[in-house]
Formats: structure tokens, C-alpha cells, sequence
């Protein structure tokens, strides 16, 4: 269970700091002449409409997974697990091509604010968090106490995240390459999906 949460704690952090969560808002706020207030705001309400649509499909692959669990001989020991590392090596072969969440700021320009926070709130829906839900698909077979908790921290971070980062870039205050961090992010990501489902196998 330790190794669950700490994977998920990890997964939310590097979830809250890829800059194509939070950037496309900042870009969009700067261009139309956005406020820090008015651009915290549409973050906060583009990143709930993305946290909802992961908790969704989270809850639902959850319960999948406590499903299989009591039907399955060795799902929670074995399958679940292998699913983890299966993903894990997936995200780190596919991290240069990842593009979790994206807006066409051309498409967007002289269109009223209504128009633009629509665009991404559809957009921060359809492309839910694919990293966090295998954490919901193992949670799952502990119980919906662990999916409940996932799904805080989860939300928490991620919310959070966006808005300080938001905060941080308006200002100023920072100024990285954002390409090259979310490329090492997708890295980090892949290893520690890996690493809990390794742990997770031989630990329970």
C-alpha cells in the first residue's frame, strides 16, 4: 500500500509541474490581456473540468480492479502489478511524443473569453491523466478507502499545482526550459510506474 500512495504522490507532483497543463492558459491569459486574477480563475476551472474527467475513469478502473480481484486468483499480486511496469515502459518509450494536454492558441485568438474558456474546459476533459489511473486499478484491489485517498491527493496536487505554477510564470519570478522539463518529466514517470509495480509484486 505504501509503495500505491508514494507512486501516486510522485505521479500528481510531476503532474501538477508539466507546463502543457498550465502554460496554454498562461499564453492564452497573456495574449488577451487576462488579469493574474482572471487567469488563475480559468486555470482553476480548466484543470477541474481535467482532474474530474481522470477521477471518472479513475473510479471506474478502480472498481474494475476490486472486481477482478475477487474473481481472479492473483490479479492484486501478479496481474496488477505487471500492468503498472507494462505502462511504465510504455510512457518512457513513448515521453518524446507526449502531448497530454494541447490547445491551438491560433484557433483561439479573437474569439470572446465565453468561447475560449469553453475550448479549455472540452479540451482539459478529453484528455484525462492515463499515468495516475493505473494507480486507481491497483487501489482498487485494497478497497475504495486508497482510490478515495488517491483521488484527493491527486486532485489536490494537481489544482494546486497549476495555480502556483500560473502564479509563479505570470510574474515572472521563473523562467526554465518548459520543453526539456516535460520531456524528463515523461521519464521520471515511466521509472516510477515501473518501480511501484516491482515493489508492489514483491512486497505483498
Amino acid at each position: 500500500m505504501v509503495s500505491i500512495i508514494t507512486g501516486s504522490l510522485i505521479i500528481s507532483l510531476l503532474h501538477a509541474l508539466i507546463p502543457n497543463h498550465w502554460l496554454p492558459v498562461l499564453a492564452i491569459g497573456r495574449k488577451e490581456g487576462w488579469t493574474l486574477g482572471e487567469t488563475s480563475r480559468i486555470t482553476f476551472i480548466a484543470g477541474l473540468s481535467h482532474v474530474i474527467s481522470t477521477v471518472i475513469i479513475g473510479g471506474l478502473l478502480g472498481a474494475i480492479g476490486g472486481e477482478l480481484t475477487a474473481h481472479i486468483d492473483h490479479f492484486a499480486h501478479v496481474i496488477a502489478p505487471s500492468i503498472l511496469v507494462l505502462l511504465g515502459f510504455y510512457f518512457i518509450r513513448q515521453h518524446y511524443h507526449h502531448h497530454h494536454f494541447a490547445v491551438e492558441k491560433e484557433k483561439l485568438e479573437k474569439k470572446s473569453k465565453r468561447s475560449i474558456i469553453t475550448a479549455l474546459v472540452i479540451a482539459m476533459f478529453l484528455s484525462p491523466c492515463m499515468e495516475i489511473e493505473a494507480y486507481f486499478l491497483l487501489a482498487g484491489t485494497k478497497g475504495w478507502y486508497l482510490m478515495a485517498f488517491i483521488a484527493i491527493m491527486y486532485s489536490a496536487i494537481t489544482l494546486g499545482g497549476m495555480l502556483l505554477w500560473v502564479r509563479i510564470v505570470y510574474k515572472g519570478l521563473l523562467k526554465l526550459n518548459w520543453h526539456r522539463w516535460e520531456h524528463n518529466a515523461g521519464i521520471i514517470t515511466g521509472l516510477t510506474l515501473v518501480a511501484t509495480g516491482i515493489i508492489t509484486f514483491f512486497v505483498q
